[in-house]
């Protein structure tokens, strides 16, 4: 049971963190005037093609990445609970 616990709040901070970013990046999109690609990827992840004095992305792609991760693990914790027999 304490694992089933780890593993939802795991999720629950992956989901959160994603979603921080995805929201961050909607919030700014419309501020940004050249991008390559969607505007809501390009200001997370952003781009180095422009030079640094014409880059308006916020460069938020380790944390979002690191937000699905930690969901996918928490998901293969709570799968492996749920298959474990005891």
């Amino acid at each position: 049971m304490k694992r089933v616990f780890i593993g939802g709040i795991v999720v629950f901070t992956g989901i959160i963190t994603s979603l921080s970013m995805i929201i961050a990046a909607a919030i700014y999109a419309p501020h940004i005037t050249a991008w390559s690609g969607s505007k809501l990827w390009f200001a997370i992840f952003g781009a180095r093609q422009y030079g640094n004095e014409v880059v308006q992305s916020l460069f938020l792609g380790t944390p979002f990445v690191i937000g699905l991760v930690l969901a996918a693990i928490g998901l293969v914790i709570l799968a492996k609970e749920y298959y474990t027999k005891q």
